[in-house]
């Protein structure tokens, strides 16, 4: 039985061009969240599900598998991850193959650690009413104090906090943006999810030209607090 990492990783991205293969400090971007997950031994199987060959042959280069292709229909703009997921469990099941949990790894996550997937996976296994679990982040601003903007002018979304102490707002959490464990073959559909606080050093979304220097700067970082 075991468990199965699957990598999604398109060849498509529109907002940066050739993103989960292309230079991160030396290394393509996807090299990070493979060898994390091949490090960290909770996985038989790490596996990249894409339809580009340059990403394939990115992923066999640094250890994961690509048993086959994603399909064209997964593969488009539109395609979400449950269903990209969905497919790869069901390509496995189709083979004979089956695993006691999946986990959906973001290709652009360096940050990622081994530690992390593990307290994911030991949340997942303690309680079975659980159907998945990821890493959330703290919002570092309290968002009921959140604003837009008409014109020049500011306005709350929340007036009615306006006056209120930023230690009296209740934390808020966004999606850290790295793994998600799964019960197999049960994949992302289920509604109990759950989660667990990592620190915001170690996440970083990656959609801009920006999200990508300032995640260079956090790993750069946290090497040399690794190395003090």
């Amino acid at each position: 039985m075991g468990n199965l990492a699957v990598i999604p990783a398109r060849g498509g991205s529109k907002r940066i061009p050739g993103k989960n293969i292309r230079p991160f400090l030396g290394e393509p971007i996807i090299a990070y969240p493979i060898r994390t997950a091949l490090l960290s031994g909770l996985f038989d199987e790490v596996m990249v599900s894409t339809d580009d060959d340059a990403i394939a042959r990115t992923a066999l280069q640094f250890g994961a598998t690509v048993p086959f292709r994603r399909s064209a229909e997964r593969a488009n703009d539109t395609a979400v991850l449950a269903e990209v997921v969905r497919e790869v469990i069901d390509r496995y099941v189709e083979s004979g193959r089956v695993f006691d949990a999946v986990c959906c790894i973001l290709p652009t996550a360096p940050l990622m650690t081994a530690h992390s997937l593990l307290q994911g996976l030991q949340l997942l296994q303690r309680d079975s009413t659980i159907d998945s679990v990821r890493p959330v982040v703290r919002f570092s601003y309290p968002i009921q104090r959140a604003v837009r903007l008409q014109g020049d002018r500011v306005e709350m979304f929340w007036p009615e906090h306006r006056l209120t102490r930023s230690q009296d707002l209740e934390p808020a959490f966004h999606d850290a943006g790295q793994f998600y464990w799964m019960r197999f073959p049960q994949g992302l559909s289920g509604e109990q999810r759950a989660a667990f606080e990592i620190p915001e050093r170690y996440s970083q979304d990656i959609d801009t030209e920006e999200d990508w220097m300032i995640a260079e700067a956090k790993f750069r970082a946290l090497a040399d607090e690794h190395t003090r």
